[in-house]
């Protein structure tokens, strides 16, 4: 567990239903409602800068979302410039909300960053976040700060950019041996080279990783058992038995009841995914207790799951919804709508168009996708079409969503900085 992690296990998260609760979060609700009162907001958005409010820190996004809560309630960065001089979570928090809203035209953020580089403590990562999305004019001229604050650096930047721009060098990467390949070989021989007493891991794992982009290997299937290293299978083993779908399920009956961890725990996956009709009251029953002991992450395993049983899975649906209500675990919520979408779609209209204010790049998809064509919905998907600070695939979503509306190709969208 990471130390993101832990802080934000330690973290009370207000109720659900309240904007304090709601832009915790991430929700889509939340940002719709701090529109009413910037002045109540205010307060919470800030402090869900300089307070990480992510459950799972590798996953859930806020920096998009907080970005835009500044700008659309009119709020003042410098708050969160003051951040950059906290300690080394609060200024990459504060940095990369400074980021996005440099790029939707404030020179306040810009300017706040600029002056970072110039004399922060963090000042090398400053630089490399900043030029990695803004137009070079607005950082060429850092060079020479850049050449005469690079002896106090103790370890060099490992990246080129933007240092070799400067005339600075960094020490060369140390050259990679090349990865043996097995591309070339077709699946039976793979699958021979698999079974040598004499195989070395890394070759054994080139050899999953072609098979793993190839159709079924049926012959797979007896050495999985032998396919493990130590507690864990060897990389690309999982990916490689999911290609065989509902062929590995008889051989996952033995591996699920295998003395070793990962074998079980694979061969009780497999057979999850492929579960008939008489797992679905079980399912059901593992979300019921997930709910039960608020188990935050996991659940949207389970919601997958149930989905592929479309209406016959309507018990779990209040639980589903109040999963996507109550979860902070913001990077599951577009698994819980897509399981509402699988087994019961009726009532997703409000949900669906919440998802386009949503933290999260996966629930705004889905909420470009699906929310229905009125006045609110088409005046946000062209604000995602065209906001410089969107991610290019939800920019493009929204522009294809909004060309099917009209009938007609799509205007150019607005082009970033």
């Amino acid at each position: 567990m990471s130390h993101h992690d832990e802080m934000s296990r330690a973290l009370s998260y207000a109720s659900h239903d309240c904007l304090e609760g709601l832009l915790q979060r991430g929700r889509g609700l939340g940002a719709t409602r701090a529109r009413r009162d910037p002045h109540e907001a205010a307060a919470f958005v800030y402090d869900g800068i300089r307070r990480d409010w992510k459950w799972d820190y590798q996953t859930d996004t806020r920096y998009l979302y907080q970005a835009r809560l500044i700008q659309d309630l009119g709020l003042s960065p410098s708050p969160v410039v003051a951040l950059l001089t906290g300690d080394e979570e609060q200024w990459e928090r504060a940095a990369h909300v400074l980021e996005r809203l440099a790029l939707a035209g404030s020179d306040e953020a810009l300017e706040g960053l600029r002056a970072y580089v110039r004399e922060g403590e963090h000042w090398v990562s400053a630089l490399e976040t900043i030029t990695e999305d803004w137009p070079a004019e607005w950082w060429e001229d850092l060079g020479e700060v850049a050449r005469a604050r690079i002896g106090e650096v103790e370890d060099l930047p490992s990246s080129f950019e933007p240092w070799n721009r400067f005339g600075i060098e960094v020490p060369p990467v140390p050259p990679v041996p090349p990865r043996p390949s097995s591309g070339g070989l077709d699946t039976e021989e793979l699958i021979r080279l698999l079974a040598a007493d004499g195989t070395e891991f890394d070759t054994k794992v080139d050899a999953l990783r072609a098979l793993a982009g190839r159709e079924p290997a049926v012959g797979l299937i007896p050495l999985v058992p032998s396919l493990g290293n130590g507690r864990r299978p060897l990389p690309f083993l999982r990916r490689t038995v999911d290609r065989l779908g509902a062929l590995a399920v008889p051989a996952a009956r033995l591996w699920a009841a295998d003395d070793r961890e990962w074998l079980a725990r694979l061969g009780t996956d497999v057979l999850a995914d492929h579960a008939g009709p008489e797992a679905l009251p079980g399912l059901v029953a593992e979300l019921t207790d997930q709910w039960e002991t608020r188990t935050w992450c996991g659940p949207d395993e389970t919601a997958k799951r149930l989905a592929r049983f479309g209406p016959e899975a309507s018990e779990a649906v209040p639980v589903l919804r109040a999963y996507w209500l109550h979860t902070p675990h913001s990077y599951e919520r577009a698994d819980y709508l897509k399981a509402l979408a699988a087994i019961d779609p009726t009532g997703l209209d409000d949900v669906y168009t919440e998802a386009l204010w949503d933290c999260e790049e996966r629930t705004r998809l889905l909420g470009i996708a699906s929310a229905p064509q009125r006045t609110q919905t088409v005046e946000r998907i062209t604000v995602l079409r065209d906001d410089p600070m969107e991610i290019p695939e939800v920019r493009a979503a929204a522009g294809a969503r909004l060309a099917a509306m009209a009938g007609h190709a799509d205007p150019p969208a607005t082009p970033s900085p």
